[in-house]
């Protein structure tokens, strides 16, 4: 349930989860706000520069980003068919600064910190009886498991341009919705075997 993380000691690994999820927020609403290429460019550069400071392990964890070229294409090519091609690349730069970022939190965080994290945010919905700890885990889940849902798409694309000559297909999807299917039996079996989320404590 935690192969993306990163075992090891780092100054981020160190920060509290809390904080991660914090500035990655406060980031995206930010850049939700800007269209500067130069202010994007100098945020793509900011992320590398976190992903080197984890060494060697960190820079290879960069390839996730392979998993959404396919989608990345597709955005600049309607931006480029509507002649918004300029929009498309902010959006695409948006984009992969956000999902490098979440990944980031993803690699260096491990699931129960990111859980009691969230947690407060959860607490008013024990005022209607429901476990704020269920919640918690889910978005955790999420935050977990999108990047290495992209790995996944990456190493089956991968392995389809070594069989046909063609980067992407629509018969990628197939083989895709199996594996995420597989994975999210085994996460729930996983789950059912450590007593759900009351038994993800540390």
């Amino acid at each position: 349930m935690i192969s993306i993380y990163l075992d090891k000691e780092s100054w981020l690994h160190r920060l509290p989860a809390g904080v991660k999820l914090l500035v990655v927020a406060v980031v995206s609403i930010v850049l939700f706000q800007l269209d500067s290429v130069w202010v994007f460019l100098g945020g793509l550069a900011g992320v590398f520069a976190l992903y080197a400071s984890l060494g060697k392990d960190g820079l290879a964890r960069l390839s996730v980003i392979r998993g959404l070229l396919m989608f990345f294409g597709i955005v600049l090519v309607l931006h480029w068919l509507s002649g918004t091609f300029f929009e498309g690349i902010v959006v695409v730069m948006r984009l992969t600064i956000l999902f490098l970022a979440a990944n980031l939190i993803s690699i260096t965080t491990r699931m129960d910190d990111m859980m009691e994290a969230l947690m407060p945010l959860f607490k008013p919905l024990q005022w209607f009886g429901v476990q704020p700890r269920r919640f918690a885990l889910g978005v955790t889940l999420v935050l977990r498991f999108a990047p290495h849902l992209m790995q996944i798409f990456a190493i089956l694309r991968e392995a389809y341009q070594a069989r046909t000559g063609s980067r992407n297909s629509w018969r990628l999807l197939a083989p895709f919705a199996i594996h995420a299917l597989r994975m999210s039996d085994n996460v729930a079996e996983a789950l059912k075997a450590r007593g759900g989320s009351a038994g993800l404590s540390r």
